[in-house]
């Protein structure tokens, strides 16, 4: 538990909103912008998920009253996902109505395969109606190339991921290198859209793939924006962004950090050793 409670202290950026105010203000000078994200996935009861959204829906204006540079992210079954997911929809929609008076955007993450199709679903649905949101697509998942297609036809603006969760083989590539593969390939396909983006990964490899890729094909670095978790690569971020690009951290907070860290290191050891060398690094 000591450990953990370390961890929590170094890759949490408090347990109120209030608390990663400061954070984030010291990021913003660095003129790196932020995410920010209540922690809590897969409530019990629907009042869980009201006071989620009640909660994310605050967000909007301590971000404007403190001039931060900062949007949103939500996970759909904090919402009510895995409890209903009409509710689940209402909740965001009422979300993103209040991001768009502050014209801010809302980010939806990606959970573990038992929700994809249903947090695609949920995406489809509120985007024809609000333009502020965006969605999370792993690139371990073997469907994702198809998913990338329908959101690019759509307008739909993605930020890629590696993914965290523990799947079978039958829908996820488990090698390295096909993960790796997959993360590249999905990659050129979003700079190729002519939207922005987001590449999210601490993967030295991968950021400079898509870097040369841009270089490449003349896509100016305006276009790029990499995101990284708060807590991790600190140094790298400045060499980013001295370079001309975007770069976004993901900020999180709340008391639920236990069952955030506890489930990603609990479902891949890779995950246990990347945060333990930066944790002590």
């Amino acid at each position: 538990m000591q450990l953990l409670t370390l961890m929590a202290r170094r890759f949490v950026a408090g347990e109120s909103a209030e608390a990663a105010v400061s954070a984030i203000k010291r990021l913003n000078k660095r003129r790196i912008s932020t995410t920010l994200d209540y922690l809590g996935e897969e409530c019990h009861t629907l009042a869980q998920a009201a006071e989620a959204t009640r909660e994310i829906r605050r967000l909007f204006k301590l971000i404007a009253d403190n001039g931060l540079d900062s949007n949103v992210s939500v996970k759909a079954t904090q919402l009510g996902l895995n409890l209903d997911p009409s509710r689940a929809r209402e909740n965001v929609l009422s979300i993103l109505e209040e991001a768009a008076k502050y014209r801010n955007f809302v980010r939806i993450d990606m959970e573990g395969s038992p929700y994809t199709q249903m947090t695609l679903d949920l995406f489809h649905d509120v985007f024809r109606t609000r333009d502020n949101v965006g969605i999370v697509i792993q690139s371990y998942l073997r469907r994702s190339k198809a998913d990338i297609e329908g959101l690019l036809a759509v307008g739909g603006r993605v930020r890629l991921c590696k993914g965290a969760y523990k799947e079978p083989v039958t829908i996820a590539f488990v090698k390295k290198e096909e993960v790796n593969d997959s993360y590249d390939q999905l990659t050129r396909m979003l700079l190729n859209s002519g939207l922005r983006h987001a590449i999210a990964t601490h993967d030295d490899v991968r950021i400079e793939n898509a870097i040369r890729y841009a270089a490449k094909k003349g896509i100016p670095k305006d276009r790029l924006e990499f995101q990284m978790l708060y807590g991790l690569r600190s140094k790298r971020w400045s060499e980013l962004v001295a370079q001309g690009y975007r770069v976004r951290i993901y900020v999180p907070y709340g008391t639920h950090w236990f069952p955030y860290f506890y489930r990603r290191l609990r479902e891949r050891k890779e995950n246990m050793m990347f945060v333990l060398r930066n944790l002590f690094s």
